[in-house]
């Protein structure tokens, strides 16, 4: 099994298993072992492992390549200690990263970029994550209400036959709602934004969405 391939069977079996020192694994990226640990920082539930389908114009390769630059850039987030609490979602598509999320300030704004560009493999930093200045500092009755926020949205996205939601990722923090990754066309992006905002008990819907090149 050659190097990509190799790689990308560790992360996969991190996020699916949430297991470190999977046999075999090594420390080829230092990433495919925090991989499930990435997936499940911050609030969202059933979305995205920070990739997409192979369609269109994407290979098998730029996929797994895709995919290997996702779990480097979430082992990076995770290891800096003022990031690693934060609600984070990655997505790469041919290179160029997308950030999503939340923070509470312009320094760990502008830090995450920073330790993204920095990575192996990405050619781009698209940085969308929002400020959200009152901390951490929440209940376990707020956190389980954005999980539910999270999880309906989801739901809504998924059962709408208009909006291709595979590579839509929602984060939910205080009931607002963040959606990112790609849709076909703006029309779609719309939808997703209006479908989400009259789930129950949303706040506010933001948008870190693109149009998939």
């Amino acid at each position: 099994m050659n190097q990509r391939y190799r790689l990308l069977a560790c992360a996969v079996m991190a996020g699916a298993f949430g297991a470190t020192g999977l046999p075999g694994c090594g420390n080829e990226l230092g990433a495919a072992q925090v991989a499930g640990q990435a997936t499940n920082v911050g609030t969202n539930t059933g979305s995205n492992a920070g990739t997409y389908a192979a369609t269109g114009n994407s290979t098998v390769g730029t996929v797994i390549d895709d995919s290997i630059t996702t779990a480097r850039v979430k082992a990076a987030l995770l290891a800096d200690p003022n990031l690693k609490s934060f609600d984070f979602r990655v997505v790469t598509r041919k290179g160029e990263v997308q950030l999503s999320g939340f923070v509470r300030d312009l320094a760990q704004y502008e830090r995450a970029a920073e330790l993204t560009q920095a990575i192996q493999g990405v050619k781009g930093v698209q940085n969308n994550v929002a400020l959200n200045g009152k901390g951490n500092g929440r209940s376990v009755g707020e956190k389980v209400d954005d999980i539910n926020i999270t999880a309906r949205v989801n739901a809504a996205l998924l059962a709408d036959a208009r909006v291709n939601s595979q590579d839509v990722t929602v984060v939910t923090r205080e009931g607002e709602v963040q959606l990112s990754g790609f849709l076909e066309s703006q029309r779609q992006i719309e939808r997703a934004l209006k479908v989400a905002g009259q789930v129950q008990n949303v706040a506010r819907v933001s948008n870190a969405m693109s149009v998939r090149q």
